[in-house]
């Protein structure tokens, strides 16, 4: 290792041969300050006056990266100036600027990766835990190539390989293949992401059109990213010909069933018969249609719980969709009345419940029906169309329920139970005998 690759030996070898009160170490630290003071206070000025719309195409997909990383970004390229300026008056090299360049490079690069990584993975639970080993692994990297010894570690790795076949792959060659592939993959799911929140956010196109295109692009460039990161590594594309005969086998045998599934997806999303938002009813359980993905349905049932519902079940079985072409539904309450009641008032009366109702659409009319009679009473129905079955009925029932009972008792209408009459036929049969005398 050459002292003169060393960035950290090389600042302190600096100070020795020039001391503390040289000239040139009080310019350099004298333009780093400046350059970092400076940078601060543009940082903070632009971000006072930059109102970010967080709904905004161009600010989702650069502009809050850019803003993240603007301080170190503007401190590394002020600070890079500030070695230009300095070499009108003083011979380089300058290592306290080289060395504060590198690290202000290092923090720019954290912060672009964390937020891509933040915004591909949409805030989950194991991207904050994992930031701290990302960013760990970034100032490991940077400090080899501070410490000049990134040449030594890299030619160690390079001479370790590991047998693949009839070839000996290194180490280094392994690490730069994965580096390579993550970054073009990461970037390719992030341009993804964004493409589909784009998308899902237009008002201009039907909501399957849009979920349709969203996946097909997240496919598209997941692929794009692929082809790009294998000849880096340099695995011929040829290889991908074997490689998809051996997938497709695959498919044809133990991953029938989710092939299938993802094949489903496409095909509901095409023909339009199920959306988001729909009430569907599947395999007797009821909800709304709350997400849709290549390979599963979120049912979300009026009590909160969500079922996963496979694609393939929605093409090989029955779905009653309840809002196809409208999401209103036709529901009733069942009343019975004894015998002898006024039934036109009472009708007139169970219409005049729905008054008010804001969930109960009013053309078309609601109804009120007689609808049998039956042994104990007279068997009515209050007929209503619900305008969102999506919040569910138990609580709009309940509250028509209330009124019905109030209004029959405010109108001494008898609401009647079953009744038996029992007739005695031969009364003798059932005296006690008397006691001889």
């Amino acid at each position: 290792m050459s002292s003169r690759n060393n960035l950290l030996i090389d600042f302190v070898n600096e100070l020795g041969d020039q001391g503390y009160l040289h000239p040139q170490f009080f310019a350099q630290l004298g333009m780093l300050l400046f350059a970092l003071a400076f940078a601060w206070w543009v940082n903070r000025t632009v971000k006072r006056r930059v109102n970010p719309d967080q709904n905004s195409w161009h600010w989702r997909m650069g502009g809050e990266g850019l803003l993240r990383a603007f301080f170190p970004l503007n401190a590394y390229l002020l600070v890079v100036l500030s070695g230009v300026i300095l070499k009108v008056w003083f011979v380089p090299p300058f290592k306290l600027i080289a060395l504060a360049s590198v690290l202000l490079l290092a923090m720019a690069n954290i912060r672009i990766l964390v937020y891509v990584i933040r915004r591909v993975f949409d805030g989950a639970s194991w991207v904050m835990r994992w930031e701290k080993y990302i960013s760990g692994s970034i100032w490991f990297i940077y400090a080899l190539h501070v410490l000049g010894i990134s040449p030594e570690v890299a030619e160690m790795l390079d001479s370790i390989s590991l047998p693949v076949g009839k070839a000996h792959i290194s180490v280094l060659t392994i690490g730069q293949g994965l580096l390579s592939v993550a970054a073009t993959l990461l970037i390719a799911m992030w341009m993804g992401r964004e493409l589909e929140r784009r998308l899902m956010s237009s008002q201009m196109m039907d909501m399957n059109v849009r979920v349709v295109l969203s996946k097909i692009s997240s496919v598209l460039l997941l692929i794009f990213a692929i082809v790009i990161a294998l000849p880096l590594v340099g695995i011929d594309l040829t290889v991908l010909s074997v490689f998809g005969g051996a997938v497709g086998v695959g498919l044809g045998f133990g991953l029938q069933k989710i092939a299938s599934n993802y094949l489903s997806g496409f095909i509901i999303l095409l023909d339009r018969s199920i959306k988001i938002g729909d009430l569907v009813q599947i395999d007797n359980r009821l909800g709304t249609i709350s997400s849709i993905t290549a390979r599963y349905v979120v049912l979300k049932s009026a009590d909160g719980t969500e079922a996963l519902v496979p694609n393939d079940t929605l093409i090989t079985s029955t779905v009653v969709n309840q809002s196809y072409n409208d999401k209103s539904i036709w529901t009733s309450l069942p009343i019975q009345v004894a015998y002898g009641t006024d039934l036109d008032f009472v009708l007139d009366l169970l219409k005049s419940v729905t008054e008010g109702e804001a969930r109960i659409l009013s053309t078309p009319a609601p109804g009120a029906f007689v609808s049998a009679f039956a042994d104990s009473g007279i068997n009515l129905v209050l007929g209503f169309w619900l305008a969102d079955p999506e919040n569910g009925q138990l609580s709009l029932r309940s509250g028509l329920n209330l009124k019905i009972w109030r209004l029959f008792q405010e109108h001494n209408i008898e609401i009647p139970y079953p009744r038996r009459e029992v007739t005695v036929l031969n009364s003798t049969a059932l005296k006690p005998p008397l006691d001889a005398a």
